[in-house]
């Protein structure tokens, strides 16, 4: 309770002299805040909170490991991997944290003992070893490890770092080329232009006889339950203006793509981190890609084909689980050009869970390996230009589908780690921090709400590199994992809603067609089928990883390295979020 200032109070105060009553006025306010409730500084609810974010993510990995369901159950790999190719992976990054957590007690014994060893003392240490009182078992064995991880492993090591980082170095390059082409179209407002229509004495065969051309709308759907209302509903509504349409007024154009946006990017972080990826893609790669070279991968909807380049570049073909990069590239190999529509969206749904999600990317970065394996005797036989063989081989391929997995998971989850126990070989500051923090900023640009995600985006990145190595390794040699086809898991968010606003539009008038019946469609309820139960799992690779990652930070704090331990540390945090699927859809 407070204290209360009485009027004989006052009357006493107002009696006393002047430096008496300053006192006594003073005296008086300290009182009125005794029974306050106290006020915690901001930098000490600092620690609280980090307190409790531990406490939290401490019981969320009780209830996950108490679960028990692990990426390895049977319900969750595919039926024709070996079980043998499956945990080699593993096996070695259990290796390489085993042989961290041994090294790292072993520093720690060493920097107990006050050995803190700069470049003129390791050089003394391992051509006179005796200068430094080297005597007892564990001093004699420090300056054998000193000793051979200075003449054997930092020199191979330091040669791979480099290797890696002129690669990084290339690929940043690259994006930012991609940037600055997407700046000069937004600046010069560079948009495709229809051309005049086609005479009549063209002998093109999808031209037709009239003012609308022949189109052939195909709806390619595999266990697409959650969102066939939807699309069939959509094409039924279909109404064909010439002016809408840039495809049939161009001889030499084989295909059209749209935009893809999303209806559910702000459902979790996951989804967020998946449209910050997305909208650079579509809007930057290829955008730039369709204005400067006439050609892109084709994303496998939202697009218009013309029939005669299907034909012309041989069909559809099951050869790889990428059949729509593989239709584009053999169809660019035969001249034909390609348009992207940056202001036409189509709209998708991302994959809410981290188990979609990493399925998805796997089927994503090992297809394009299967295909480069085929289509390169074809390339370098074909007999487009120069400059376009060697963008397909060296950007398209190698550079984006091959270099950018190999080196993200290679440089920030085994070289920069080993660094830290192997300090011989260094990986500068810029490497580890600024150009990241780059690339992660113009890769940002095209979603500019997502701008408060950038952190998490460049963790997150960095540790789906695991995922993506794996399927371009396994892409690439053919490995028991590099023809799974797994349909992306889609929740249908949008279906139901869409089907509305399709209702509530004023009926257009179909040339040649019967008017669609869409309130039938609507008032289709699926039969109810008994559904799997589905779980959150624990992924033991990123789980691995890690342990790996926080050891490193752990020793990085010997050689006071601030920034490296820092990524370290939340690089770590990022993988054991990831191993515990605590980033997407939580299922209860």
């Amino acid at each position: 309770m407070t204290t209360r200032t009485t009027a004989s109070a006052v009357a006493a105060r107002e009696s006393l002299p002047e430096a008496g009553r300053e006192r006594a006025a003073g005296e008086e306010r300290e009182a009125d805040h005794v029974g306050a409730p106290p006020q915690s500084p901001p930098c000490r609810r600092v620690p609280h909170l980090l307190a409790s974010a531990a406490v939290a993510l401490a019981s969320a990995a009780r209830r996950r490991v108490a679960s028990g369901r692990t990426d390895s159950d049977a319900a969750s790999s595919p039926p024709e991997e070996s079980p043998v190719l499956r945990t080699r992976f593993y096996s070695c990054i259990k290796v390489f944290l085993w042989l961290s957590l041994l090294l790292l007690g072993f520093e720690v014994a060493a920097y107990a003992k006050g050995w803190h060893l700069g470049a003129a003392e390791l050089q003394r240490l391992v051509l006179l070893p005796s200068s430094f009182g080297v005597r007892g078992l564990f001093e004699s064995r420090y300056s054998d490890w000193v000793r051979i991880r200075v003449e054997y492993i930092a020199p191979p090591l330091q040669f791979l770092a480099d290797a890696c980082v002129i690669l990084f170095l290339i690929q940043s390059a690259d994006r930012l080329i991609l940037c600055l082409g997407c700046f000069w179209i937004r600046y010069k407002n560079i948009k495709p232009v229809p051309k005049q229509a086609i005479e009549s004495e063209s002998k093109d065969l999808e031209s037709g006889g009239e003012d609308f051309p022949m189109v052939l709308v195909q709806i390619p759907m595999c266990n697409e339950k959650e969102v066939y209302q939807q699309s069939i509903a959509a094409v039924c509504n279909l109404d064909w203006p010439r002016s809408n349409i840039l495809v049939q007024n161009n001889e030499e154009l084989g295909l059209v793509q749209a935009r893809w946006s999303f209806v559910n990017k702000d459902e979790n972080l996951l989804t967020r981190l998946q449209n910050i990826n997305l909208c650079f893609h579509f809007e930057v790669e290829q955008q730039v890609n369709g204005v400067f070279l006439n050609f892109f991968g084709f994303n496998g909807t939202a697009g218009v084909w013309r029939i005669k380049a299907l034909e012309d570049a041989g069909g559809w073909l099951e050869r790889t689980t990428v059949e729509d990069m593989d239709i584009a590239v053999r169809a660019h190999l035969k001249g034909w050009k390609f348009i992207f529509l940056n202001d036409v969206e189509c709209q998708c749904e991302l994959p809410e869970s981290y188990e979609a999600y990493r399925k998805q990317q796997h089927r994503w970065h090992s297809g394009p390996m299967q295909l480069f394996r085929l289509c390169l005797p074809d390339i370098i036989r074909s007999k487009i230009g120069f400059w376009k063989k060697s963008n397909l081989i060296f950007l398209f391929f190698l550079l984006r589908k091959l270099i950018l997995p190999f080196y993200s998971f290679t440089l920030f989850c085994i070289i920069l780690p080993m660094t830290m126990f192997v300090p011989e070989a260094e990986l500068p500051a810029w490497i580890v921090c600024y150009i990241p923090a780059t690339m992660s900023f113009l890769n940002i640009l095209p979603a500019p709400r997502s701008f408060p995600f950038i952190v998490p985006y460049l963790l997150f990145e960095n540790t789906m590199s695991v995922t993506k190595f794996n399927a371009m390794i396994s892409g690439l040699f053919q490995l028991g994992s590099a023809y799974e086809w797994v349909v992306t898991k889609k929740s249908g968010r949008s279906s139901e809603g869409d089907l509305y606003s399709l209702v509530e539009k004023e009926p257009q008038q179909q040339r040649g067609a019967s008017a669609p019946d869409l309130e039938a469609v609507v008032e289709l309820e699926p039969q109810p089928k008994k559904s799997k139960k589905k779980h959150n799992r624990i992924y033991r690779k990123e789980l691995a990883l890690a342990f790996l990652l926080l050891t490193a930070s752990a020793r990085s704090l010997l050689s006071a390295q601030g920034i490296h331990f820092y990524f370290l540390l939340f690089q770590g945090i990022s993988f054991l979020l990831v191993g515990l699927d605590l980033i997407g859809e939580q299922i209860e």
